[in-house]
């Protein structure tokens, strides 16, 4: 109940995506925390008919650009309030859309897929002893699981607090995150029977900011 609080309070502060990205896109797809940064969903190889999940699907800008390239997309969220905010901002968007737990899903869909893939999402706030073997048991041989989230603070490695901040007079709400460095993240991936896992820190784009995206990628 925490958590699903949690996400739903992050999702009445997070602002909606823009109507249009610098090129004039209707939709696009964005793995960092900035604006018409990095790669874009080349980095999943999808094809049309490819069967694409998203675990923490939030708002649905990424899964909503996969279906307009014929992918058939799935998104996962805990937060009704995300998966309401989708499906209102993509109505004609064929994407489907389930509101649960992303190890919940794994375990009970009857589903494969081709593509994996997280951006700040359910990947970054999941135990990977859990939801890594979950993931590779619905992923299709040669498949690719990809993922971002912020590198992690130096020293600060494994299961970390991240604080959702509420009004001044109430506590901010607490859920959890795993932050490793991305030699530690291509160990695990090994470990877990994905193959040619890879693990790099995108820099920020030019001016005054400074945190990178860490980017992860392997395969079935």
């Amino acid at each position: 109940m925490t958590e699903t609080k949690a996400w739903d309070t992050y999702s009445q502060q997070k602002p909606d995506r823009r109507p249009v990205n610098a090129s004039g896109d209707t939709t696009w797809f964005n793995w960092t925390q900035y604006p018409d940064h990095g790669p874009g969903a080349e980095v999943l190889g999808v094809r049309p008919g490819s069967a694409v999940l998203e675990l923490g699907c939030g708002k649905g800008g990424n899964l909503a650009h996969l279906a307009t390239l014929g992918a058939h997309a799935v998104g996962v969220d805990v937060s009704l309030d995300q998966i309401k905010a989708a499906g209102a901002r993509w109505p004609d968007m064929q994407m489907t859309l389930h509101r649960t737990e992303a190890t919940r899903f794994l375990e009970e869909t009857g589903a494969s897929f081709d593509s994996v893939f997280s951006v700040f999402g359910a990947v970054w706030f999941t135990d990977p002893a859990v939801l890594l073997p979950a993931i590779r048991r619905r992923l299709r041989p040669g498949g690719v699981l990809a993922f971002s989230q912020r590198p992690p603070i130096e020293g600060c490695y494994g299961c970390q607090a991240s604080y959702i901040n509420r009004s001044e007079d109430q506590d901010p709400l607490i859920v959890k995150r795993w932050d490793y460095e991305p030699d530690r993240w291509v160990e695990l991936l090994t470990e877990h029977g994905f193959a040619s896992p890879t693990a790099r820190i995108l820099p920020a784009p030019p001016g005054p900011r400074k945190v990178g995206t860490l980017l992860v990628r392997a395969h079935g």
